[in-house]
């Protein structure tokens, strides 16, 4: 069996978003040279978020208006995290509820993927670099 590790950065500008990085990871499985196998993809930072779902704006909207919902930004006051001096605890808790990561079956050298799957790295405390792991598991 081998594996193949490689790491993601990325630097959402705004405070919150959601960037397709499924192309970025079919990348690596390529460089791994792995054809059976799982990959695992983990967001690296507890305020960023990992998910597989549809690449259809409509939906990131509501997922931005759901989670702010659940867990608002303002007013910080509300947060006993805030008082620490930082500002992000809703960043924590959207992160719980999104996920910390995914693993996608390898088949033939490909993401085995079901209809209209995608991988997304989800920010909810932007403006600085974070990583995303990719290791790639397999034969």
């Amino acid at each position: 069996m081998k594996s193949y590790t490689e790491y993601l950065t990325y630097n959402v500008p705004s405070r919150r978003g959601f960037v397709n990085i499924t192309s970025d990871v079919r990348k690596i499985l390529q460089k791994s040279g792995i054809k059976e196998g799982l990959c695992l993809v983990n967001a690296m930072h507890i305020t960023a978020s990992v998910f597989i779902n549809d690449n259809e704006s409509g939906l990131h909207q509501d997922y931005e208006k759901w989670l702010e919902k659940l867990a608002p930004h303002e007013p910080v006051s509300q947060y006993e995290h805030n008082n620490t001096g930082e500002d992000n605890a809703d960043a924590h808790l959207k992160r719980q509820v999104m996920g910390r990561e995914v693993v996608v079956a390898i088949t033939k050298g490909n993401l085995d993927f079901g209809p209209w799957e995608q991988i997304f790295y989800g920010e909810f405390d932007g403006r600085r670099q974070k990583r995303v792991l990719v290791k790639i598991i397999g034969e």
